[in-house]
């Protein structure tokens, strides 16, 4: 019998064991009593949702939720090829050819002089850095993708150009570079290409003598398999990146995202230990004086409090999920229209889970309408995800509303 097909016995024998009819059982859950009895008799499939709901409620530690889902492979010991070239080794010649602005012109023509034009360039790449980042919370990732990948290769060409002893600043602003254009790669649904810019991003730091990018770089691809729906080699590249001797951010955001893994697959107890020991590593004094430009999200005031919301909706309690994201979101500066989304439809999808359906509608609503302006595959994916909630509560006069903005904003993503 496989372990699909194990599922509804094992629920009806977890339900019957906690003293719940299934008229409680699909109150508590906020699902159709019919739906639930069919499930139990093996008549229809329990989906991920369903099953991390009925995990929370019962207390069974995933043990159902392992039931409906797949494991994934684990990539612990596979190493992403770079998809892009050394961008490091990029000549004065390649950089040009690349296509750049005046100012970055300016700098590559002084020929021999270009070694003390490093210095005075870097403060206008790193504003320029910043502003990217900004344009970042604005801008479709496939407009703004060009533009990184250019400048990431006019910094590490301007690198090159200069002898070894005042290489360093501008390799290591290369490597962020690198690192940001990997995140919109990701978001323009291009997680190949993610992984490359983050390999880059990797070996431009080492270059420029910081042994510590790299292991944030695993938090990055840990992000990749996140969104991959691959729990345990989220959780395996997170571990990798919370040695003692790294600085407490990247320990934090890899402890973060470890707990995110955790709860993919129901592990409230790991996930909440994670997330503890991230709280404590990121309000740490060391992390908050870190070097800038700043590793990780820059829009969020609290990372850990709003990745405890975001996992405890796939630990199955979404009340508590929505009390938090509630609280969160509203710290979120106005001008952060992708992380507002990012977070705010995960906050629409606990509300949903909760039975708040025409709130869960209100907040859609609103962020449905700067979707076309920020674009995003990994947005989308709790989008469809709202979108299949919702679908069980078609007899709402708010779900019908919204239907025609939830099409067309994942109509793209089904081309």
């Amino acid at each position: 019998m496989g372990t699909t097909s194990c599922f509804g016995p094992e629920l009806r024998r977890l339900r019957q064991e906690a003293g719940l009819t299934l008229t409680r059982f699909s109150v508590a859950l906020n699902y159709d009593k019919g739906h639930l009895s069919k499930v139990e008799r093996g008549e229809r499939s329990a989906s991920p949702d369903l099953a991390r709901r009925c995990d929370a409620l019962l207390g069974a530690n995933g043990e159902l939720q392992r039931l409906v889902v797949r494991p994934e492979t684990n990539p612990d010991t596979e190493e992403a090829a770079p998809a892009t070239p050394n961008l490091w080794l990029v000549g004065r010649r390649a950089v040009l050819a690349a296509g750049t602005g005046s100012l970055i012109d300016l700098g590559l023509r002084l020929g021999g002089q270009a070694s003390s034009a490093v210095d005075p360039l870097l403060p206008s790449f790193r504003a320029q850095f910043n502003q990217l980042r900004n344009l970042g919370q604005s801008t479709a990732p496939k407009v703004l993708l060009p533009l990184l990948e250019t400048q990431t290769r006019t910094v590490a060409g301007l690198a090159a150009d200069t002898p070894s002893a005042t290489r360093a600043p501008a390799l290591l602003l290369a490597s962020r570079f690198a690192e940001f254009t990997g995140w919109i790669a990701q978001e323009a649904g291009d997680s190949s290409s993610a992984l490359g810019w983050t390999g880059e991003a990797t070996e431009l730091a080492r270059a420029g003598g910081d042994p510590y990018l790299g292991s944030y770089a695993l938090v990055r691809r840990a992000l990749v398999t996140l969104y991959n729906g691959d729990a345990a080699g989220t959780v395996a590249l997170a571990r990798r990146a919370q040695s003692d001797e790294l600085p407490p951010r990247i320990r934090g955001l890899a402890a973060q995202r470890e707990a995110q893994g955790h709860a993919l697959v129901g592990d409230e107890r790991d996930c909440l230990r994670s997330l503890d020991r991230a709280r404590v590593l990121l309000d740490s004094d060391d992390a908050r004086s870190g070097a800038e430009p700043v590793i990780g999200t820059t829009h969020v005031s609290d990372p850990a409090e709003m990745t405890t919301g975001w996992c405890l909706h796939d630990l199955g309690r979404p009340k508590a999920a929505a009390d938090i994201l509630d609280r969160e979101c509203r710290r979120l500066p106005p001008h952060a229209l992708r992380t507002r989304a990012r977070y705010g439809f995960r906050r629409s999808l606990a509300h949903a889970a909760s039975g708040e359906v025409e709130h869960a509608c209100t907040i859609a609503g609103e962020l449905l309408g700067v979707m076309p302006t920020v674009p995003s595959a990994t947005v989308n994916r709790d989008v469809r995800r709202l979108a299949r909630e919702l679908s069980r509560f078609r007899s709402s006069r708010a779900v019908r509303d919204l239907q025609p903005a939830l099409a067309r904003v994942l109509a793209p993503a089904r081309d």
